[in-house]
């Protein structure tokens, strides 16, 4: 239930990201406190200010604060400021002096809301990267996750344990895309020094994100950056080329590499087609066999299959007959764009391989929404149809109030 009415301040934007902020005053008393900082240019006292309207004028002592101020009819007041660290907090603290408590916005959104579901998908929509992903937590916010488990908990009423089952695994279904409506899929490149992952990746964002040299090992750390794949928010790591030895800080660079390639969600292995094929990438491509297989700069002359490897710190392993053949894979050049859509396509279909959610489908997108689903899941495998319903009140309690507008009965 929400929490008794009191004097507070809510930053509403997120601390630093923008050229203003807002922050909102709520509770009794809320004009009084922001009047008591607030001087509007034109000089008449905010109490008398229409609700509303916007209003220009200082806030603090000299120097002020230059702020717009809403005061809205409920009561409560919008304070909008310059954005960045110090015009927030310096407007925090002065309403701290005039008894308002700071509550953090998630905090605030969760007391205003008795579905949880709903107040879960309202903050995870703040987060939202893409459209696609928005229009999805948009439908949980109006409901459709919390209809489809009261209608399981219905079947569940009604001994109808085989269709709850069913229903629940179908929920699950889309677990894994539920997960990364806010968490972007992580896809990681990988490869030898100077196999083209810096020029690649470049190329699939479309700007130069990543420091492109001709000498290997430019890439010592994970560089990382976000875009959206047929809708769907995809984080990008380029990582410093796989070899052993070098220098230390080499050493470290690989170890991060690893690392990234432990919690990748797609790997894409990128190898030199001008290049010897070798002993080393050979075992790059044991150790990640269900890697997307990348054949980079396939505008330069490509490299004979049959030519005899030169002994480099690179690669000096001999190659063994069996793994001589190059395997086939998406043939790329960062230069002239060849192959880049193709790559692109082929991660999105590897990420997303079944298709959307149709609109206003159910679609659990938190860690502990999956986890009570699949509880309720394993219970039912096992016959017990309490420990189901049970599961399925960590989901969604099934209690709102009568006349709340969100109250629909379904099941």
């Amino acid at each position: 239930m929400p929490e008794k009415p009191s004097l507070r301040v809510v930053q509403l934007t997120p601390p630093g990201r923008g050229a203003v902020a807002g922050l909102l005053v709520e509770g009794p008393g809320a004009v009084r406190a922001v009047a008591a900082c607030f001087r509007a240019q034109s000089g008449r006292p905010l109490e008398q200010a229409p609700a509303d309207r916007l209003v220009f004028g200082r806030f603090g002592p000299e120097p002020a604060e230059e702020v717009v101020v809403r005061r809205r009819a409920d009561g409560s007041v919008e304070v909008n400021c310059h954005g960045g660290l110090a015009a927030e907090e310096m407007v925090c603290r002065l309403l701290a002096d005039q008894g308002c408590r700071e509550v953090g916005w998630g905090d605030w959104v969760r007391q205003r809301h008795d579905d949880p579901i709903a107040a879960d998908a309202r903050l995870a929509l703040a987060d939202a990267r893409t459209e696609r992903t928005a229009a999805i937590l948009l439908d949980q916010h109006h409901g459709a996750l919390r209809r489809e488990v009261d209608a399981v908990r219905g079947l569940l009423g009604a001994g109808q344990t085989d269709a709850a089952r069913q229903r629940l695994g179908a929920l699950l279904g889309w677990a894994e895309l539920g997960r990364h409506l806010v968490r972007p899929w992580r896809v990681v490149l990988a490869g030898r020094p100077n196999a083209g992952k810096s020029s690649l990746i470049n190329a699939l964002l479309g700007y130069g994100r990543a420091i492109v040299h001709h000498v290997p090992g430019t890439t010592r750390d994970v560089l990382t950056a976000t875009t959206a794949i047929d809708g769907w928010p995809v984080e990008l790591a380029d990582t410093a080329g796989l070899v052993e030895g070098g220098e230390a800080i080499d050493r470290a660079g690989v170890a991060r590499a690893r690392q990234q390639l432990a919690a990748a969600d797609l790997v894409v292995l990128v190898f030199d087609l001008s290049r010897p094929w070798c002993q080393a990438d050979v075992a790059l491509l044991e150790a990640h066999p269900g890697a997307i297989i990348v054949h980079s700069k396939c505008d330069l002359p490509a490299a004979e299959t049959s030519e005899v490897l030169e002994t480099s710190e690179v690669c000096s392993a001999p190659i063994a007959a069996a793994g001589r053949q190059r395997p086939e894979g998406i043939q790329t050049s960062a230069r002239t764009g060849v192959g880049i859509a193709g790559l692109v396509e082929a991660i999105g279909a590897r990420l997303v391989p079944a298709e959307a959610p149709p609109a206003g489908a159910a679609v659990p997108f938190t860690e502990a929404q999956v986890r009570g689903l699949a509880s309720a899941h394993e219970a039912l495998d096992r016959g017990a149809a309490a420990a189901a319903a049970e599961a399925l009140e960590g989901v969604w309690p099934g209690r709102l109030r009568r006349d709340d507008p969100r109250h629909k009965c379904s099941g």
